[in-house]
């Protein structure tokens, strides 16, 4: 999920991971794939091959099935894999936009889980353009703050073309236009800067202010979206102000 809210991060990190831990691994390792397919096995020839092992990594898949997800992808050893892309736009509780974005070997199962996620939920599927107009594609790099300032983050990427930085749950998120994202991340691993993860991401233009029990109502739905195996992806346009955070918080 990605609200662009540090309640976005938090709730995560509190959530039972071992309960997700699996489908977490599986929507990595497809990532690994289709990076593999793309643009090769080479890790250093392939930096989103690089980041999707990183964050794997950092999520402790196993190095086997790390190296055997970089094979299917790359067509070594006879296997392979063959998805396709989908994005969902949808509406969540009170109006929040909703891009849910999939990567599928069966188009229809995902058009069914998707639906049927929303319907039971608050939900409602929209009409293709009706919320991507309030998304932009971004580089979305998440910096720890340990050891780090934030004007140490400054110097390093705004040098390398980032736009803005943003307080994180985790630190600090850098935010760069998408073709941007390897040359800041490059130019933060050079100052010395250690990076949790480096995405392209569908960011919200405008964000709306929800409350506790909207946010609720959403966090249900999305937590839905995410259980299906072929949801990669659920991105919002929501935002929290620091009370709903807290009274949110009481309910862990």
């Amino acid at each position: 999920m990605s609200g662009h809210s540090k309640w976005a991060t938090t709730k995560h990190k509190k959530a039972v991971v071992d309960a997700r831990r699996a489908k977490s691994w599986a929507k990595l390792i497809k990532n690994i794939e289709v990076a593999a397919k793309l643009g090769g096995a080479d890790l250093q020839g392939n930096p989103t091959l690089f980041d999707a092992v990183l964050k794997a990594k950092k999520t402790s898949v196993p190095k086997d099935n790390i190296d055997r997800a970089i094979k299917r992808g790359a067509g070594i050893g006879g296997e392979s894999v063959e998805y396709s892309s989908i994005m969902y736009e949808g509406y969540g509780p009170n109006g929040v936009a909703l891009m849910i974005e999939c990567l599928t070997d069966n188009k229809n199962r995902a058009a069914a889980e998707v639906r049927t996620a929303l319907s039971r939920n608050g939900g409602t599927l929209a009409d293709p353009g009706s919320v991507a107009y309030n998304f932009s594609r971004k580089g979305v790099i998440v910096v720890s703050d340990e050891g780090t300032t934030e004007d140490d983050v400054m110097l390093a990427a705004l040098e390398a073309g980032a736009e803005e930085i943003e307080p994180h749950a985790q630190g600090f998120e850098v935010i760069t236009e998408a073709s941007d994202v390897v040359a800041v991340r490059s130019a933060l691993v050079d100052a010395g800067i250690e990076y949790e993860s480096a995405d392209v991401e569908f960011v919200p233009t405008l964000k709306v202010e929800i409350d506790a029990e909207t946010a609720r109502k959403v966090f249900r739905l999305i937590d839905a979206l995410e259980d299906s195996d072929d949801v990669q992806n659920v991105y919002s346009n929501f935002d929290l102000t620091a009370e709903v955070q807290a009274e949110l918080e009481e309910d862990e």
